[in-house]
Order: structure tokens, then sequence, then C-alpha cells
């Protein structure tokens, strides 16, 4: 007798997301025999992350359009777990899945709970172990393991946290990280880049800053090292696409506007960004899919934050938590600029997150289990 088609949501808001959850939907889309796809977004990034819909061909079933200028963390929460909740109702899904530590996946899980709906977690299991760092995505995360009933997590050291924290080993599946699917997925194609710089210097830095908890006096540092590091070092220019949230864009563009030698420009489409990351001779980010993103091309990180919850690429050796102290981050820099034996060991390290299968083997178990075939 053949098997019923399942219903599976899949929820996303972000850029960063909507990276990772692709590679799912796509593989999830090859077994269309088995399972009713639903996609809903709740566009918590409204413009960025409709670029990575028309990059991945990913057109959504539902649409929640709850982005407001400015908007706060408790009227975002407020929001959409008011409005994912009338979705489970309405869909009545036999599983929910989300993916990372966004409000949007966090708020889903909650109302997949409410609806008393199995959650997949894809990326489970990350941590820092500091409640505030980063904010909100710490706590989002770990609320989700909570209310999640399978943990798709990317690495060992995942899987080994949500065991310390008493999960069941059963429902802790290690998979891999689908930002690699992805990655691999727009790095393979015949691609002729939109962007055009006009870049002086033979080596240029490519930089992404953005997050909450750089607000403030940490972005301020940040920029000052920026202008410290073109101006001390001929030969380098800085690529630095400006995220559009006014708590980032108004210090980074009051500090660094001035600086012929750093090109503040527009948030990248993905492609550009991929294309951008291969061709920069390192990367500093505060960006987590960044650290994972970066190995896979050969590029040194250097994280521009206090913690990482991907600690695997610090111990690889691909990546080095340098913060936000501007004398810290310039020296960090002139080190890879000028210490070639450092530069290769970094440039050369396995990257630990991941070979390119992990959605086919998120889609395979979720057959085996959603399906009752254990």
């Amino acid at each position: 007798m053949p098997h019923l088609k399942k219903k599976v949501l899949a929820v996303f808001g972000t850029r960063p997301e909507a990276i990772k959850m692709a590679p799912v939907i796509k593989a999830l889309e090859k077994k269309n025999n088995h399972f009713d796809l639903i996609t809903c977004v709740t566009a918590q990034h409204r413009q960025i992350l409709d670029q990575m819909l028309n990059l991945f061909q990913i057109k959504p079933d539902i649409d929640l359009d709850i982005m407001e200028a400015n908007q706060t963390l408790p009227s975002l929460t407020a929001k959409a777990v008011t409005r994912l909740s009338e979705v489970m109702d309405n869909v009545k899904p036999d599983v929910t899945l989300v993916q990372g530590d966004t409000t949007t996946a966090m708020v889903a899980g909650l109302a997949s709970f409410y609806g008393q709906t199995p959650v997949g977690h894809v990326e489970a299991g990350l941590r820092t172990e500091n409640r505030y760092n980063p904010f909100p995505e710490e706590i989002n995360r770990r609320l989700l393991s909570t209310l999640s009933t399978f943990h798709f997590a990317p690495t060992q050291s995942a899987v080994n946290a949500l065991l310390a924290e008493g999960y069941c080993q059963d429902d802790i599946f290690m998979t891999g990280n689908t930002v690699i699917d992805a990655l691999l997925m727009i790095a393979s194609r015949e691609y002729k880049p939109r962007i055009s710089l006009d870049l002086q210097e033979s080596h240029y830095i490519l930089v992404t800053a953005h997050r909450r908890e750089n607000f403030g006096q940490p972005i301020k540092n940040i920029c000052k090292a920026f202008k410290e590091i073109v101006q001390k070092n001929k030969g380098i220019e800085i690529v630095y696409p400006v995220h559009p949230n006014p708590n980032i864009a108004e210090p980074v563009r009051k500090i660094l506007s001035d600086q012929e030698k750093i090109h503040l420009i527009p948030p990248l489409e993905y492609e550009d960004f991929v294309f951008m990351m291969k061709n920069a001779h390192l990367i500093l980010s505060d960006s987590g899919g960044v650290q994972e993103e970066a190995p896979s091309l050969g590029k040194p990180v250097l994280v521009l934050r206090e913690t990482t919850e991907r600690p695997e690429a610090v111990e690889a050796g691909v990546a080095k938590l340098v913060g936000t102290e501007a004398s810290v981050i310039v020296a960090e820099v002139e080190n890879l600029l000028n210490n070639d034996a450092e530069y290769q060991k970094m440039s050369h390290s396995v990257n630990p997150f991941g070979d390119g299968q992990a959605a086919d083997r998120i889609a395979r178990i979720l057959n085996d289990r959603i399906l009752g075939k254990r």
C-alpha cells in the first residue's frame, strides 16, 4: 500500500535561513511522492530575503510579510507567533522545519508546539554558553532545542552539546551543515559577476559586520581598525557590503565614507558575495554563516566577536576570534598579511562543516522517521 503524503511546513524569514534552507527544500522536492512541501516566509528581512528566493528559484506558498522598519524584538515576536499560529491551524502540518536561531525559527517552533506539531531543527546544537552573546540567537536556539523533535546537528560538537543537555540520542542526527550544500551549488555555476569595483590594490579584504551585539561602540571600534589597516598597509583595500540597519549603516558611513581604499557598497546578492569571497585575500566577519562558508573556499576568517557558537572553525584553524578592539583587529590582520606561513596554515586547513550532502541526509531521515520506516 502506498504511503499517504505527509505535510512538511518549511518556515524561514531571513537571508541566512533562506540560503541554508534552500538545499533542504530542493532535496524534499525530489521526494514529492512522499511529502507535500509547503513553504512559508515571514519576511523578517524583506529585500535581502527576496534576493535569495529568486536565486534558488523558491516561490513561497505563504508570505506573511511582517517586516517593519525599526521593529523591536517584542513586537516582531508577538506578531510572528500570532501569524504563524494561524498558519499552523490552516495547514495542519505533520512536521515543521526551521533553520538556525532567528526569531522566525524560534517562534515557528513555539507555534508548532502550541499546535502539537513535531519540529525538525536544521543546524541544531550550536552554543556559545553566553545567553547574551549572540543576542538573541543563543536563547532562540536553546528554546528551539526544547521545542524540537528532530535535531539535525551540523557537527560532532553540536551533537555533544545536545547530548550534554539531555536530549535523546535517537533524535539527534549529525548531517553536516546545509550552507556548504548551498555554497557548492552556487560556486559551481557559470557566473559573470554583476558587481564592478575600481580596486587599485593587489589584494582586498572582504568584510561583513552587522550583528546586534556589535551595535554602538563595538562597530565604531571595528571601523577604526579598518581605517588603520588601509592607512598602514600598502596594497590592501577593504570591500564592505553595509547592512541597511541604521545602527550599523550610520556609524559605518560616518567613520569610513571618506576612505578611498574602503569600498562601502550595498548588501550583495549571494552569487556576488560568493564571487567576492572566492577572490578575497582574507575575510573579516561577525557572521556565523561566513565562518562556515569561507573555509570551503580556502579563505582565512577573522571573527569580529568575543564568542562563537562554531568552535570547530577555530579548533580546525580556519577561523580566529579577534573580538572588537581596534588594536587587536589590526594586529591580527597584519599578522596574516605579513606572515605567509600563518596565512597558508589557515587557508589550507580542512573545513569541518561538511561535504555538501547535508540536505539529502535530512530528507532521508525525515522520510524514515515521518513515514515510519525506522
